[in-house]
């Protein structure tokens, strides 16, 4: 007897001679088919689309900066002019730098009353600060006006994501046009190293910050009052990773899978609860007439 291999067919076929269409049979087919539709679309999108997951973790990422964090300075002083404005950087590792030139400009404001400082510079990785001031002037004036704007304070590379919502340029747009002209501000900033990698593997490093500020008048060893616009940074332990990540292909051909299955097999279960009620009234109503 020559050996079948249809006997392992455990999909076996009924005649179509003795099966029956229905209309209600029909309903729910194409009901099932819409519905199958609709959640393959909606994993079809999900799987396209990526996913952003954050961490939370102790350690530097970014270890080859060589200790140093890039930072982006754009303020306004109208009152000031811009002979007397300067920029001094602190830290605690030694670095006193009174008068930073290098990569900043100076654009007048108010007919030349007013000044507009925009600076881009480097600050050791250690608790500092800068400070928009007077003291690398070649004459102090008798009242300087500190009152001024802060259009954009950012450390480290730009980031943009538009899923990613951070404080990474948290005094924009910080007003202190109506403070007294001769108070100091101090703006105490906590400095939180962010890294976003995309899909490719490539990560960049940026860092979002908190701030706290407070207002007061500063005297000199001479009792004259000098105002300055302080910034006083401290660096977290903490690091923030944002990591974009898309659903696995065999996570997505199983999910399709089992939408499949799990629908076909549910309809048909109504289907033949439907079918078995319908024939069972039928024969309710044939009995009552005979």
């Amino acid at each position: 007897m020559p050996f079948d291999v249809r006997r392992f067919d455990i999909y076996r076929k009924v005649p179509k001679d003795l099966t029956q269409p229905t209309y209600t049979g029909a309903c729910i087919s194409i009901l099932c088919c819409v519905f199958m539709l609709f959640l393959f679309l909606s994993e079809l999108t999900g799987f396209i689309a990526t996913e952003i997951v954050n961490e939370l973790y102790v350690d530097d990422p970014d270890k080859n900066s060589g200790g140093k964090i890039d930072v982006s300075l754009n303020v306004s002083l109208p009152n000031l002019h811009c002979d007397l404005v300067g920029l001094d950087i602190q830290d605690e590792m030694g670095r006193h730098e009174v008068g930073l030139i290098d990569n900043s400009m100076k654009i007048p404001l108010n007919q030349g009353y007013g000044c507009r400082f925009e600076g881009e510079f480097t600050i050791n990785k250690v608790p500092g600060n800068f400070h928009v001031s007077t003291h690398s002037a070649t004459a102090q004036p008798q009242s300087p006006d500190m009152t001024h704007t802060v259009h954009k304070l950012a450390f480290g590379e730009k980031l943009q994501v538009l899923r990613v919502q951070g404080a990474f340029n948290a005094l924009g747009g910080a007003d202190r046009l109506g403070s007294n002209p001769l108070a100091s501000h101090d703006y105490i900033l906590k400095i939180v190293p962010t890294v976003y990698e995309d899909l490719s593997g490539r990560k960049r490093y940026s860092y979002q910050y908190t701030v706290a500020n407070k207002e007061y008048v500063a005297y000199s060893h001479t009792g004259r009052i000098i105002p300055a616009i302080w910034f006083r940074y401290d660096l977290s332990p903490i690091t923030v990773k944002y990591t974009e990540r898309r659903q696995p292909l065999y996570r997505f051909i199983t999910t399709i899978c089992a939408i499949i299955g799990g629908t076909f097999t549910v309809a048909g279960i109504i289907d033949s609860c439907i079918f078995t009620a319908s024939e069972a009234m039928k024969k309710v109503q044939i009995g009552k007439m005979s």
